[in-house]
Formats: structure tokens, C-alpha cells, sequence
């Protein structure tokens, strides 16, 4: 792919994320998200081949699909309220059919299906704009609209999505497919928390960016994508396999790590809910996504396969670390002392 040609795609996906963030109108908001479906489409299967090509085409199939929903959704509401705004949504038919319509645009449970399978198919930096970028123009039309959204649905929908999440990355061997149950455990606790206390929403989607971005951008520098490759990266480069392991413990949500802070949070504002059965049992889920980071973390940087040859034991110094790997790790594994300053905030 030319740069001319990447550049392009990329101004695409600003601008598409930019119109649906910033719009009032339902119509610029379904825009917005076509514009960005059109512009990732062509970065999936820029390497021609036949995984890469499927990959694409169940993404788009999908987001499709998930776009013709929002908007009949929104016409729906238009037809029985007059109202186009997207704040405005009052007929509980379009509430129903939106939440379907976002909850498939970023992959929770029961649309799921398809993001595991295009992000196995997708190379890594186009994974990373999948997990992380793709994920703000849904997830801000779910902002705008979820006074009016089922808090019992989105609640059934979380619990389910985090339940998965774990259970189907226990039998993963390749890095992105458990990256991506990782990414719909994580959406879980955002969508159970959403009617409560929308900033803690954005709080945890800010952090799991965060997170998520520092994993890929080392499993790129290192050209790792599967477990039998991580076994043997510490001896090649052990400072990204030492990073790698904190990044992996704090997006698991293990205390005094960065990604302990949304968790917490969200259990204490669930308790006081008056939800403390949603909070034990999500957190008693959360065990199971626990497993797979922490076999993640011993394949990076505790295990060596046995027959090893000798060049496979040598360290090679000649990988520099990245400066942006280097600020999203420190911000991965150290804003947790900063937790009295944002409770005071939200």
C-alpha cells in the first residue's frame, strides 16, 4: 500500500470519528460510522491474503448490518416522536434496536462472533485501530443515549460479554484472537456501569485504550503473534518482554496496576447501587480472563521451549524501545495513586 493511499484511509478514519463524535443529528452520526467502516475496510486486507480477505468481509458484512439497524432505529423514533436528535430517543422499540445496533458495532455479547475472527485476520497495527480507535464513534453514541437505554438489558448483555471473554480465551493460542476476548471482557464492564455512571464508562474506555495500545504496539515491535513465538521473545528482547508483562497484569486488573482503578471503581459504584450480586459475580468472572493474562505474561517472560538452538538464546540488543511503548506502558502500570483525585471528580 502507498503512503499516499494510507494517508488517506487514515484522514478517513479521523474525520468519520470526528463527525460521530461531534453530532447532534442521527443522520451524520450513521455517516460518520460509514465513513469509518469504508476507510479501515481497505487496511484489513491490504496483505491480499485469503484470512485477511475474510476478515474484511465479515467486518463489513457486520457493520453493515449494525449501520442499517441504527438507522432504522432512528427513523423509528423519528416516526413516532418527531425528534432527530440523538439525545431525544424516547420510543422504547428504538431503544431496543439501537442497543442492539452499538452493542454489534463493537463486538458485545451475543454479536461477538464476528470480532475475534477479524482480528485474526487483520495484521497487528490494524488490530490495534480495530480494539482501540473503532471503538470511540459507538461507544459515544452509547454515552449520548444511555439515559434512555434498559439498564437490565445492557446489565444481562455486560455480565454475559464478561463471562465469554474469559471462558473463550482459555484455549487461545494465538495472541490477537485473545487480545480480542480480552477487548469483549473489557466492554463488559463499561456497558454494566453505562446507566450508572456514564464517566466511569469513559474512564475504563480510556484506560483499556491505553492498555491495549501499549500490548500491541510491543507485540509489534517484537513480530509476535502467537504463543509459541512469545516463549522465545524474552532472549531476544527482554526489556519489551519485561514491559510486555506489566502491561498484561494491569490490563488483567491486578492492584497496585493501573488497570485495578476502573475495576474498583466500578464495584464500589455498583454496591452502592444496590448491586452487589452483579459486582461479586462479575468480579468472580474476571478470574477467568486473569488465567490468560497470566499465561500470556509466563510465555513472555518465564518459559523457554525445550530444543532451543543456540542463536535463539542469544540476546540481541539491537531492538530500541520505542518511545511511544515506553510512555503507554509507564501510564499502564502507574496512574493508580492518582484514583483519590479522579473519585473526587466523578
Amino acid at each position: 500500500m502507498t503512503p499516499q493511499a494510507k494517508l488517506i484511509f487514515t484522514t478517513s478514519l479521523l474525520l468519520g470519528t470526528t463527525v460521530t463524535i461531534s453530532s447532534n443529528h442521527w443522520v451524520t452520526a450513521w455517516a460518520g460510522l460509514e465513513i469509518n467502516t469504508l476507510a479501515i475496510l481497505p487496511l484489513i486486507a491490504k496483505s491480499h491474503h485469503p484470512r485477511a480477505i475474510e476478515a474484511a468481509t465479515k467486518y463489513f458484512l457486520t457493520q453493515a448490518t449494525a449501520s442499517a439497524l441504527l438507522l432504522f432505529s432512528s427513523m423509528t423514533n423519528a416516526w413516532f416522536t418527531g425528534q432527530w436528535d440523538i439525545t431525544q430517543l424516547a420510543h422504547p422499540t428504538s431503544c431496543l434496536i439501537l442497543t442492539s445496533a452499538i452493542a454489534m458495532k463493537l463486538g458485545l455479547v451475543p454479536f461477538h462472533f464476528w470480532f475475534p475472527e477479524v482480528l485474526q485476520g487483520a495484521p497487528l497495527i490494524t488490530a490495534l485501530l480495530l480494539s482501540t480507535v473503532m471503538k470511540f464513534p459507538p461507544m459515544s453514541l452509547l454515552l449520548m443515549t444511555s439515559p434512555s437505554l434498559n439498564p437490565t438489558l445492557l446489565t444481562c448483555m455486560a455480565i454475559f460479554s464478561i463471562a465469554l471473554g474469559g471462558w473463550m480465551g482459555l484455549n487461545q493460542t494465538q495472541v490477537r484472537k485473545i487480545l480480542a476476548f480480552s477487548s469483549i471482557t473489557h466492554l463488559g464492564w463499561m456497558a454494566i456501569i453505562l446507566s450508572y455512571n456514564p464517566k466511569l464508562t469513559l474512564l475504563n474506555l480510556y484506560l483499556y485504550i491505553t492498555m491495549t495500545a501499549a500490548v500491541f504496539l510491543t507485540l509489534n515491535s517484537m513480530k509476535t503473534t502467537k504463543l509459541s513465538t512469545l516463549m522465545t521473545a524474552w532472549t531476544k528482547a527482554p526489556a519489551l518482554s519485561a514491559t510486555l508483562l506489566l502491561t498484561m497484569l494491569s490490563l488483567a486488573g491486578l492492584p497496585p496496576l493501573t488497570g485495578f482503578l476502573p475495576k474498583w471503581m466500578i464495584i464500589q459504584e455498583l454496591t452502592k447501587q444496590n448491586m452487589a450480586a452483579a459486582a461479586t459475580m462479575i468480579s468472580l468472572l474476571s478470574l477467568l480472563s486473569l488465567f490468560f493474562y497470566l499465561r500470556l505474561a509466563y510465555c513472555a517472560t518465564i518459559t523457554l521451549p525445550p530444543h532451543t538452538t543456540n542463536h535463539m538464546k542469544q540476546w540481541h540488543i539491537n531492538h530500541p524501545t520505542n518511545t511511544s511503548i515506553a510512555i503507554l506502558t509507564i501510564t499502564s502500570i502507574t496512574l493508580l495513586p492518582i484514583s483519590p483525585m479522579i473519585s473526587t471528580i466523578i
